[in-house]
């Protein structure tokens, strides 16, 4: 076998990820919030866009008016542009013609001096000149500030207060010593989100160059501070605290704090024991730890919760049907000015600015498809959906279908990956509420003689209600649960009606029966 060199040719083909078809996919999995930004992002990027406006692009439809500037409005033009022939009475004659706008007038007609009736306040701004205000100038209060600045009302909103800046106005009020408020600033500064301190005092100490005995003493300072129970290293500290500040902390309760773990359980057998205190008494003693917060912190400083707006909306017609519609407020609109690119590419001056410029103008092009691409697919994903689980919008959560991406991949004709992607972070409002799109893809659960398949959502609504139903001396166990499934058509095993208890918090049956025989 000769070994030789040649030439070959071969054709084939294959998929490359270009940046737009990155762009494309990367805008199809973000969120209407993200997706914003990202907007806003490229707007101050590329020149070549703009935000396109929804009254702008209206008021353009209609015969539009002639567009006053701002710079050039007088009130001639008010007058004119108003409808007012130019013989009426102008606002400046009537000015005139109304008010004694000279001083000596006026002072001969009081027969003193301006000075002797209204003297000058400090504080108070001079009246403004008529003839400042015939001129069309509007009148600003200088009083406090420079003339000429505007008024921005933002600067007076009050912050909202952190747990922080309370906790350090309190300790300028307590603490006298440099070295005691150094050490408080640290210990501060390390609280979580809370009000808890977890922290090593004798590596804090170390780090700060004291001693331990002077970090416990101040800690024990900032441990009354308000809100009450802040500071505290563990939960039973931070009740401890709170009830120190009520005048509630004695024996008994002592003895209910370091067996906390007793009251979770509901073990109040157990509890009565360690306390030695009667049923009345114990009673009386969970009501006021059920009282207490164990998250003193977290009045403080809370972010700013951003509302849920779908994406889409979901409402059933006159005929009956369901109308599937695009939230068009989480759809930002832009435009690609093209006027602007051919005014500028005239005066390009070298191929730099030349490719720069065609690059701008491919870039938004792409956004602009892919804005558009992306709310095509959202609309035709939202409404296989909605044709998919038709039964859950009609009536309610036990009819809704096992549903997964290939079925709806296959029925629009697109790759599992993508639906992935359009049902992430996207909301769909419907009459029962607004719904994670992922909400409605569920795994499926047999029947047992061979009907429909359940859906594992519609099962776990199912679960809830039984345990919800239950009588305090006829708890259910998960076996029963299991049995009472299975009369009803749902073939699951005991391991996963008691994973689907455990995922929605759904305490075992010893512990259910505790508690509400603890409530009687």
């Amino acid at each position: 076998m000769a070994i030789s060199t040649k030439l070959e040719m071969r054709q084939s083909q294959s998929l490359i990820m270009t940046p737009q078809l990155m762009q494309a996919i990367k805008l199809l999995q973000l969120s209407n919030l993200d997706l914003v930004a990202y907007v806003d992002a490229e707007l101050e990027r590329n020149p070549l866009l703009e935000k396109g406006d929804s009254e702008g692009a209206a008021s353009a439809d209609n015969d539009a008016p002639a567009e006053v500037s701002s710079d050039s409005f007088s009130p001639e033009t008010e007058n004119t542009t108003s409808g007012v022939s130019p013989e009426e009475p102008q606002s400046g004659d009537w000015m005139e013609s109304q008010l004694e706008t000279g001083s000596e007038a006026i002072a001969s007609r009081l027969d003193t001096d301006l000075g002797n009736v209204f003297p000058d306040e400090p504080g108070v701004p001079a009246s403004p000149d008529p003839a400042v205000l015939k001129g069309g100038d509007s009148y600003k209060n200088t009083s406090s500030g420079s003339a000429g600045e505007d008024y921005n009302l933002e600067a007076f909103v009050a912050e909202e207060e952190s747990l922080v800046h309370s906790l350090e106005d309190q300790m300028n009020l307590a603490l006298a010593d440099p070295a005691d408020k150094i050490i408080a600033g640290h210990l501060i500064n390390s609280l979580d989100e809370n009000g808890y301190l977890f922290l090593d005092l004798e590596e804090t100490a170390e780090q700060l160059g004291t001693d331990l005995g002077k970090v416990e003493a101040v800690l024990a300072v900032l441990q009354t501070f308000e809100p009450a129970g802040v500071f505290a290293r563990n939960l039973g500290e931070c009740l401890k605290l709170q009830l120190i500040e009520r005048n509630r902390y004695d024996p008994a309760m002592a003895a209910l704090i370091d067996n906390i773990e007793l009251l979770g359980k509901h073990d109040y057998a157990a509890l009565r024991r360690v306390c030695g205190v009667d049923d009345e008494d114990l009673v009386e003693m969970v009501s006021e730890i059920k009282a207490l917060d164990p998250k003193p912190g977290s009045a403080f400083g809370g972010g700013l919760v951003q509302p849920m707006v779908p994406d889409v909306h979901v409402r059933r017609s006159p005929d009956g049907t369901w109308l599937v519609e695009l939230n068009t407020e989480t759809l930002p609109k832009v435009l690609v000015n093209q006027t602007y690119y051919a005014k500028i590419s005239k005066n390009a001056r070298n191929e730099t600015e030349k490719e720069y410029l065609t690059d701008c103008l491919q870039t938004a092009n792409w956004l602009a498809k892919s804005l558009d691409q992306r709310a095509k697919t959202i609309l035709k994903v939202s409404t296989e959906i909605v044709r998919q689980q038709d039964g859950f919008l009609t009536y309610g959560i036990e009819h809704l279908r096992p549903l997964n991406l290939k079925t709806v991949a296959d029925a629009i004709g697109m790759h599992e990956s993508t639906i992935s992607r359009v049902t992430s972070n996207k909301y769909m409002a419907t009459p029962r509420g607004i719904y994670e799109l992922k909400y409605f893809f569920s795994s499926a659960i047999s029947a047992t003689v061979g009907g429909d398949s359940h859906s594992a959502e519609s099962v776990r609504h199912k679960i809830r209600q039984m345990i919800d139903a239950e009588a305090p001396n006829a708890i259910l166990s998960d076996d029963t649960i299991v049995k009472n499934l299975k009369a009803e058509g749902v073939d699951i095993a005991r391991r996963t009606v008691a994973k689907y208890r455990e995922a929605m918090k759904i305490p075992s049956s010893v512990q259910r029966r505790r508690e509400k025989r603890a409530k009687l």
